[in-house]
């Protein structure tokens, strides 16, 4: 992995890319990511915050990358160095994954690879990057979006988001869940940025109200769940239960059950031998036919595939 940063970068965003990708999670001792920083502006580069970091490498070692990180570009309004955009396209015609965190979209829109594709970036520049790259369609929702070879995340905290995706991708939803852990970060959240458009934070007792609900669908997966059922348990009429899940979530509970019923999918299909039409009993979809479409349209393979490629590496004890 080769991740470019300049003067002006996100702390943060740095961050979450070498808490991820710079080393292995405890207890881990399979091969993990190699990650190289390479700067455009030298080896001394300043944070958004004033730091100086040392940044030994130049875009040199992008050239030999499987996968290329922009982590953000500080200034939208200043032009992408020639100098990048070519290695950007260059990493993209040689089959590179390229994987862009907030504002970095611009420096692959600038390079003409986002053009008839979807993608994200953080809502407040989202309408910036639909104008001046009307050939992009701009998810202005999206947490991150998935498109293949390419990849976008929204602002700063999506960050990780989209960096456990990524190690989903690689290693497995077990390993992602596992990296979470020691990130004490959810695995997966549910909703758009929407939830964090100028609305404020869920109260308090919003939560306290749900948590235990939201335990409850957890460890019902297999069972029908319907809404009626759900605001009977918790005492409030299907409306306000509604009302409050997407507040509280961002999203609806069909959509949250359906992406918890999807990670035990997968989590059963990376510990067990449990045939396909068990799996999708055991997670609530009634029937395998229904398990592999939604499947296929959340994580984009097959159930068989995803465990041909992720039991094996998932066998160890985490």
């Amino acid at each position: 992995m080769a991740a470019i940063v300049m003067h002006g970068i996100s702390e943060f965003d740095l961050g979450v890319v070498c808490e991820v990708f710079a080393a292995p999670p405890k207890d881990f001792e399979g091969p993990w990511y190699e990650l190289i920083l390479c700067s455009i502006d030298g080896p001394s580069v300043r944070t958004q915050s004033g730091l100086t970091l040392t940044i030994p490498h130049d875009l040199g070692p992008v050239a030999a990358a499987d996968t290329v990180l922009v982590t953000d570009w500080p200034d939208t309004g200043q032009a992408i160095p020639h100098t990048l955009i070519q290695t950007l396209q260059a990493a993209h015609a040689r089959g590179a994954r390229l994987v862009s965190f907030c504002t970095g979209a611009f420096a692959l829109a600038a390079a003409g690879l986002l053009d008839g594709r979807r993608a994200t970036t953080h809502w407040a520049w989202s309408a910036q990057l639909a104008r001046q790259y009307p050939q992009i369609t701009v998810d202005a929702q999206a947490l991150y979006v998935d498109d293949g070879q390419i990849l976008t995340g929204a602002g700063t905290a999506a960050s990780v988001d989209l960096a456990l995706h990524v190690v989903s991708q690689d290693y497995g939803a077990n390993m992602a869940n596992h990296v979470s852990r020691y990130l004490v970060a959810a695995p997966h959240r549910d909703g758009g940025q929407a939830q964090f458009i100028e609305a404020p934070v869920p109260a308090p007792n919003d939560d306290v109200l749900l948590a235990p609900v939201l335990s409850w669908m957890v460890e019902h997966l297999a069972d029908p769940l319907s809404v009626e059922q759900l605001a009977a348990r918790v005492a409030v009429s299907p409306r306000t239960f509604l009302r409050r899940f997407q507040a509280a979530t961002g999203t609806t509970p069909y959509h949250w059950v359906l992406r918890q019923r999807i990670f035990r999918a997968q989590q059963l299909l990376e510990r067990t031998t449990e045939s396909v039409e068990r799996i999708a009993e055991l997670c609530g979809f009634g029937s395998a036919a229904s398990l592999r479409t939604h499947f296929r349209a959340i994580v984009g393979t097959a159930p068989l595939i995803y465990r041909r490629i992720f039991s094996h590496s998932s066998s160890q004890t985490l």
